[in-house]
């Protein structure tokens, strides 16, 4: 057995100063456990062993085996323990606050992962196109407001090609659009189906008419929406199956439908308004008025899209179904 005695006629090792005399582990000191650091930190709060011990439900001795082991690990010695009293030694004073930074770190950690479990919870970061926000967002934020209040939505009005990218490289979650988009990569949840409703100038010899054949879309003024806008796109190609020339009378000068309706309104010719957008837009002056297709009447698809394979499906999916109740008092034809 090897003695600890010093070999005669030679001095004892002075014990450093800094560790406590104990044994300096060789190379780096070993990673502590969490465990070992909960019991520093309560022993550094409470300078107590039985007391630090009942606050963190360990017990007295497995306590004091977590803090002898960190110190051994650590190579220092945190503690100045006496008969009467426990003191933090000059290394302890300084790794206490950054054991609980660690720990309280962590905690925030699992509060994190624990939020991402529970469904509808955290950041949704929604991207809407300009033709739907307006007029379905209302519906929206209400279905969120009550349904789903520890949801944190995040909602960014955009053009479809933006939040195309926006979804691909992950800066947005969820879309609210006119499908198809034609992208790669995405599964779309549809809502319903729209029809598409002809504004005219009061005083226009179509105002008022429920049998517009869509061959009156041949000659018509147009008025669309700037390029870049799926609504221009879709307007485009209701009047190619009408018939219309390529090439023909389109005026094309409003960056809204806000405007648009007002240039309508001024006598510069018609427009098409998706009906969800009607009531708000047309109300906007006592020069419009409407006309509306017979059936089948051109119309577009509103959806959801996501990601393929987004970690959030199902709660997508939920979103949807929820979505289109709330979405059923308007103008429109639910889609499941």
């Amino acid at each position: 057995m090897e003695s600890s005695i010093p070999p005669e006629g030679s001095a004892p090792e002075p014990a450093d100063r800094r560790t406590g005399g104990l044994k300096q582990p060789t190379g780096r000191p070993r990673q502590p456990s969490l465990a070992q650091l909960r019991a520093f930190a309560a022993v550094a709060e409470h300078l107590h062993f039985r007391d630090a011990a009942a606050a963190i439900s360990m017990s007295q001795p497995a306590l004091s085996g977590a803090v002898a082991a960190l110190e051994e690990a650590l190579g220092i010695q945190l503690f100045e323990r006496t008969t009467r009293k426990v003191l933090l030694s000059p290394a302890g004073e300084r790794l206490a606050a950054r054991a609980r930074t660690v720990l309280d770190a962590v905690g925030a950690f699992m509060e994190e992962a624990e939020a991402a479990r529970a469904p509808f919870t955290g950041v949704l970061r929604l991207g809407v196109i300009p033709t739907v926000a307006p007029y379905l967002l209302p519906a929206v934020l209400r279905l969120v407001h009550d349904s789903y209040p520890d949801l944190d939505l995040q909602v960014h009005e955009e053009q479809t090609f933006s939040l195309l990218d926006g979804i691909t490289s992950g800066r947005l979650d969820l879309l609210l659009l006119a499908v198809p988009a034609g992208a790669p990569g995405l599964v779309e949840l549809p809502l319903f189906d729209e029809d598409f409703v002809l504004v005219t100038p009061r005083d226009h010899a179509l105002a008022g008419r429920t049998d517009l054949p869509r061959g009156v879309l041949r000659e018509l003024d147009l008025l669309l929406l700037d390029e870049g806008h799926c609504l221009r796109d879709q307007a485009l190609d209701i009047c190619r199956e009408a018939g219309r020339v390529p090439g023909g009378p389109v005026t094309t000068s409003a960056a809204g439908l806000s405007t648009l309706v007002q240039l309508v309104g001024g006598g510069m010719g018609v427009t098409l308004l998706p009906d969800t957008a009607v009531d708000v837009e047309a109300a906007r002056s006592a020069g419009l008025a409407t006309a509306r297709f017979t059936g089948p009447a051109p119309s577009r698809r509103i959806a959801l899209a996501m990601r393929s394979g987004a970690a959030r499906q199902g709660e997508f999916e939920e979103l949807a179904e929820a979505l289109r109740s709330a979405l059923s008092g308007l103008p429109v034809r639910i889609v499941r």
